[in-house]
């Protein structure tokens, strides 16, 4: 039995669920270390708050299949920047049980890209607009 919107639902709900918890961390402890990480970048640390945009209303977006393409290319954006920032060195670099060092931060970029070419299925609080 083929149900794409099932699937898509399930795949909305992991990614969205699984990257809440980041941002919910960060509710509860804070992003100023992202603020030094910014502004050891030449930028300023108020740049540290936009973590909340990709770890928790893009995945409360896209865990409600609202606006799921374009709450999902932000998701995307976030996991870039979060390479960028803090995990460059380990674009090449294999894990030592011979996995990629970077396959959550990967899963959950092509994860955010898929959805964005998808969008949200039929099981989805949407609007029916070209971001959904």
């Amino acid at each position: 039995m083929k149900n794409n919107d099932l699937g898509l639902l399930i795949i909305r709900l992991s990614l969205g669920i699984l990257m809440l918890l980041h941002g919910i961390a960060k509710i509860t402890h804070g992003v100023d270390f992202l603020g030094g990480m910014f502004k050891d970048l030449g930028l300023p640390s108020f740049f540290a708050y936009t973590v909340y945009i990709g770890e928790v209303v893009a995945p409360l977006l896209i865990i409600a299949g609202y606006r799921t393409r374009l709450a999902a290319l932000v998701f995307a954006f976030t996991m870039i920047v979060a390479v960028g920032m803090a995990h460059a060195s380990d674009i090449f670099k294999l894990s030592d049980t011979g996995g990629w060092s970077l396959e959550l931060q990967g899963l959950y970029f092509f994860g955010g890209l898929a959805l964005f070419f998808t969008g949200a299925g039929k099981y989805a609080a949407s609007t029916n607009s070209k971001w959904d």
